[in-house]
């Protein structure tokens, strides 16, 4: 397979540092013009400045990425740009064009931890009014498979492979094997358990055999309902709701669950449980969410914080 040249087009330094990666990582083009971009935005913003990326200490280079957060640069292109001069210099050093590292006492900025999308108690009703529109075993189907979701929190994966067995002990409950094998179990709300007393009535309209282990048994080669399929009836549904499906998954639902869960009092180790989440620091995601929506509501309606947006005086 023939090696991929570097760009033309950079600084010399620069372009010797793309030709090895090319020459001896097997880098591909994409790969290469990453980093040549973002090796170049800092060679120009130190130029303005009357140095360069060749000979800059560690102040300049803190510098540059100190304007880069202040611009609103995201964490995650800031590691970004951090990583590419790490290598950039650490290859200047090997070959012997620089005495040290500066790169080498910087600190990567913190990427952060994305909140989840959430739906709204409203939403999630018009998602169910939506569903109950929809006719014969089908609608009763995934009527069950979204107030199920929306009871449980189940991922995707647990809610369609659900066995028949997890609902045949305890209406109250579900039994739940989740990752690693281990089994946890939820309460089910009402709605719930009318919404999978009625599918089960229903059932046999889906069996391809005459007896399936899964509660949403269907032709697939995995026997039962596909995470694709359940997400196409979701953007149906949403659809049909007048919300927009892109706002609109399995694990969006499963957001709203614990999120409407902590809104309402319970304990996030309870959460935790519910969720199957191995350690409590997943499950305080929801916490930054709930922080989040009670900054934005006072932001929006205290009288306090719209005097001082307006810049009046105390």
């Amino acid at each position: 397979m023939a090696r991929q040249a570097a760009p033309r087009g950079w600084t010399s330094a620069i372009e010797t540092f793309l030709e090895m990666m090319a020459a001896e990582r097997g880098a591909a083009r994409n790969t290469l013009d990453a980093y040549g971009r973002d090796l170049m935005h800092a060679e120009l913003w130190l130029n303005e400045r009357g140095g360069s990326l060749e000979t800059a200490d560690v102040d300049g280079l803190r510098a540059y990425l100190s304007a880069a957060e202040a611009g609103g640069v995201m964490p995650r292109t800031a590691a970004r740009r951090l990583s590419a001069q790490r290598q950039f210099f650490r290859f200047l050093y090997a070959e012997g064009r620089r005495a040290d590292d500066p790169t080498a006492t910087l600190d990567a900025p913190r990427r952060g931890r994305p909140l989840p999308k959430i739906l709204s108690e409203a939403d999630v009703d018009a998602l169910l009014d939506a569903a109950c529109d929809r006719p014969g075993p089908e609608g009763l189907r995934l009527i069950c498979l979204l107030e199920v979701l929306y009871a449980t929190g189940l991922r995707v994966s647990e809610l369609v492979g659900l066995p028949f067995a997890a609902v045949a002990r305890d209406p109250h409950v579900l039994i739940v094997r989740g990752k690693g094998g281990k089994e946890r179990m939820v309460p089910l709300t009402a709605a719930a358990m009318d919404a999978i007393a009625a599918y089960k009535a229903v059932r046999g309209v889906f069996l391809t055999t005459k007896a399936s282990p899964h509660l949403f048994p269907s032709r697939s080669a995995q026997g039962h309902l596909t995470r694709r399929r359940f997400g196409q009836l979701l953007d149906e549904t949403a659809i049909l709701a007048g919300i927009d499906p892109a706002k609109v998954s399995p694990h969006v639902l499963r957001h709203a669950f614990a999120t409407h869960l902590l809104d309402h009092g319970a304990d996030l180790r309870s959460v935790q449980q519910m969720l199957g989440h191995a350690d409590i620091s997943t499950t305080q995601i929801y916490t930054h969410v709930l922080a989040e929506r009670l900054r934005a509501l006072v932001e929006t309606h205290h009288p306090l914080a719209r005097s001082l947006s307006s810049g009046a005086d105390l």
